[in-house]
């Protein structure tokens, strides 16, 4: 379609309102790309993808989609052997995230048996590359950041980071809260240089020896790094700079582990814009229930209800609009300010969006056509620039149309012929009009002149119509009639103002009453193949619901014998069980028998016991539970597969299956860990689209808080509890607690004292004291905080 046509009918506004439920990149520039085609294999193609973005949303709220940033660029830079950061890292894991996630929907989708056209084969597009998402699941996080299970050596360093910095922070908290406290400005470490540092008085630097790294504005604070931790900063630096080699090398190998498939991260990018595309269509069709429409190749437009999207729906005057199948030309003739513009806009912008494969603003059993082009003169468009009035601006627009237009073009002109002498540019109007015709090309034309009425009735393939007027309150209802010339009103309104009827009247009679005649001859014939149209759609419309209702009932009598038979199959089982429970009654009878015939062997014949046993065996029936579709569909359901989000029912854990271990068991990746779990105890559950965190105390959760109120230390060296104490009491800090228990055990006493000696210098600790005889002891200590 020519770029014109898009400006002048507001193609972009649709655009605009599409892209706000788009959340992907990739969808934004394709909702930026959308146009009309002029291939009708196309737009049905487009049509039905909308039409399965529809139905998924009205069936399951709408295909699942994060916000995903385009990744060309990181993709380009693999390509010439480029390594990429975390965070870009992290915008090709979340590509992958999405890719099984969407997989696993559309798993969903089939089991179940949703129907849809054309998306299940751009699903099967996708490619999960199982090893490298796991790979980067593992080692990178939403943010980017690079996480202690990338390697052995990178949770080493930081662990050894973690203990450097709890005995820079032992040391120096010796020294904040010791005798020396007196000879500093504040009691708090901080850090200058990326080396902990405190701040000392100006007139005591001498007390603490060491380096001074910086000073207040004042001049009267130093931050001096003392000389009993410069060592361990240094250890501290060295550690530091071996992980960020470390973590270079991982992204590293990361970028090499990537490289090679640079080709399916494209595609499945996007295809995940795609997807999101489709999502945004069927999103803003609902929003303003706007319908599927049928496509008609030979060009038979028939609009029912229409309305233009870009005006308030609960206010816009909805309009039938037909063309093509018995006239290609529609004159609409009539005052100005009745509609005749807006009329003409919104079936040009409704054909732009249908051509488009987007959902219309018309009732159901509308048709659109399918136009090559479609070219639009609305409006005034004088150009001071170029010296051209504003009919020279009409005229340069239809000379350049009639250059363009072919047999498959729409062409919509407005206010045909105004700008100059009504007389020549009736005749122009005439003359443009009969050139369209020549070509072929399926015409709309407002016009005010008269002249244009006969047109109408001369013409072959042409039709008046107007834009009808109440003349009990003499104002406009916008409503199109179709086979109805304008009229001026000019007797209605002059007998509401009071004109004598008896000049009415003779008014009336010096108008041709052929031409009255002809007026009602084609309003009635126009009347009645729009009522023909109607009920054609009505009958179809029912036809689709008795369809509908078919395939309901034949659903509803599949699902009925299904339970019959699961009802009857329980039934026989039961009957088995009551018959079981006879046999073993019948068993012990028949061995009293055969005891009784062993005393008196005239009392009971074996023949009998025999018979008796085999007609017991007749009573059970067999039950065949392989046709039951049911508990097949059942099975089928609690399949998992590599990378399906499960919840760990007994942790109330989520996790990521990795790969199954036997028949009952599969390896489950939660946080940090790799789990072996029972298949019993897995459920599926739907992707959550948030980063996944890895808590650094192992604390029992509670319903509440998610924090328990105590803390267990037992087993774990002096400096591990520290460093788990010291997480702790900032998280119960953080949860409101006021008091929580530490338990640590009797022992040889030191790390109780160890955990007193901590206590006493934490500036958020009010009190602390042993347990009571019955919580512990003195093997567990109450923390009161302030």
């Amino acid at each position: 379609m020519n770029s014109k046509i898009l400006r002048t009918l507001e193609y972009d506004k649709i655009r605009q309102q599409i892209a706000e439920y788009t959340v992907t990149e990739n969808g934004k520039k394709l909702v930026e790309r959308m146009k009309p085609q002029s291939d009708y294999a196309r737009i049905d193609e487009l049509l039905d993808e909308t039409q399965d973005g529809a139905d998924i949303l009205r069936l399951k709220g709408g295909i699942p989609m994060p916000k995903l940033l385009d990744i060309r660029m990181q993709l380009k830079r693999l390509e010439i052997g480029a390594t990429l950061n975390g965070k870009e890292l992290a915008m090709i894991a979340k590509v992958l995230r999405a890719t099984n996630a969407v997989k696993a929907f559309f798993r969903e989708l089939i089991d179940d048996e949703v129907a849809l056209q054309r998306l299940y084969d751009l699903n099967d597009q996708l490619e999960t590359l199982p090893d490298v998402a796991k790979r980067l699941l593992n080692s990178i996080e939403g943010d980017g950041h690079v996480t202690d299970d990338a390697s052995s050596l990178l949770k080493s360093l930081r662990r050894q980071i973690e203990n450097t910095e709890a005995e820079i922070r032992d040391k120096l908290s010796s020294l904040t809260r010791g005798s020396k406290s007196k000879y500093l400005s504040d009691s708090l470490v901080t850090i200058r240089n990326d080396r902990y540092v405190i701040p000392v008085k100006a007139e005591n630097r001498g007390q603490f020896g060491g380096v001074v790294h910086d000073q207040s504005a004042s001049g009267q604070t130093l931050f001096i790094e003392p000389q009993a931790i410069v060592d361990l900063n240094n250890r501290l630096k060295q550690q530091q700079l071996a992980e960020k080699e470390e973590v270079q090398r991982i992204l590293r190998e990361l970028s090499a582990l990537i490289a090679p498939y640079t080709n399916e991260l494209s595609e499945n990018a996007w295809i995940l814009g795609r997807m999101d595309f489709i999502n945004a269509k069927a999103q803003y069709a609902h929003q303003i229930k706007a319908t599927l429409p049928e496509i008609s190749a030979e060009n038979d437009v028939y609009l029912r209800q229409a309305w233009h999207p870009l005006l308030n729906p609960k206010t816009v005057v909805r309009n039938d609009i037909s063309l093509g199948k018995d006239y290609q030309a529609i004159v609409i003739t009539g005052p100005n300010t009745g509609g005749k513009t807006i009329t003409l806009k919104t079936l040009g912008l409704i054909q732009l969006m249908g051509q488009s494969g987007l959902f219309i603003p018309a009732a159901e059993e509308s048709r659109i056509g399918v136009f090559d082009e479609i070219f639009a003169d609305i409006g005034d468009e004088q150009s001071i620039e170029q010296s051209l009035s504003t009919f020279s601006s009409h005229m340069t627009n239809i000379v350049d149309i009639l250059k363009h237009i072919t047999a498959q073009s729409l062409v919509l002109f407005d206010e045909l012929g105004a700008g100059t002498d009504p007389q020549e540019g009736a005749a122009l109007a005439i003359a443009i009009l009969d050139a369209v015709g020549t070509q072929g090309s399926y015409v709309v034309a407002t016009t005010h002149y008269p002249e244009l009425k006969a047109y109408g009735y001369e013409r072959p393939q042409t039709i008046n119509a107007s834009m009808e007027f109440n003349s009990e309150t003499l104002q406009p209802t916008y409503h199109l009639l179709i086979g109805i010339p304008g009229r001026s009103n000019a007797f209605d309104i002059s007998r509401r103002l009071g004109l004598p009827e008896t000049i009415v009247q003779s008014a009336q009679q010096l108008v041709t009453q052929d031409s009255q005649d002809l007026n009602e001859m084609i309003a009635d014939l126009v009347k009645k193949r729009h009522d023909a149209e109607e009920k054609q759609a009505f009958f179809k419309k029912h036809l689709k619901e008795a369809e509908k209702l078919h395939h309901d009932l034949e659903t509803g009598f599949e699902k009925f014998e299904r339970q019959k038979t699961t009802q009857l199959d329980y039934a026989k089982q039961q009957a088995n069980q009551i018959v079981s429970n006879a046999q073993e009654k019948a068993d012990q009878i028949i061995a009293d028998l055969r005891k009784m015939r062993s005393q008196n062997a005239s009392t009971v014949k074996e023949n009998q016991l025999v018979d008796a046993k085999t007609k017991l065996n007749k009573l059970e029936q067999p039950i065949n539970l392989t046709k039951n579709k049911v508990l097949r569909r059942a099975k089928n359901r609690k399949e998992f597969h590599v990378d399906d989000d499960v919840l760990v029912k007994s942790y109330g854990q989520r996790g990521v299956l990795l790969r199954k271990i036997d028949d009952h068991h599969w390896e489950v990746q939660l946080g940090i860990l790799k789990m072996k779990i029972d298949t019993d105890d897995l459920e599926k559950i739907k992707v959550d689209d948030q980063p996944t965190t890895h808590a650094n105390v192992s604390v029992k959760r509670s319903s509440s808080s998610g924090l328990s109120t105590s803390l267990d230390l037992r087993g774990q060296t002096k400096e591990e509890a520290l460093m788990s104490v010291d997480r702790y009491i900032d998280s119960a800090l953080l949860a409101g607690y006021p008091s929580v228990t530490i338990i640590h055990g009797k022992g040889t006493g030191a790390l109780q004292q160890a955990i007193k000696q901590y206590l006493s210098t934490n500036p958020s600790v009010k009190s602390f004291n042993y347990a009571s005889p019955n919580a512990g002891g003195d093997g567990a200590t109450v923390v009161n905080f302030k």
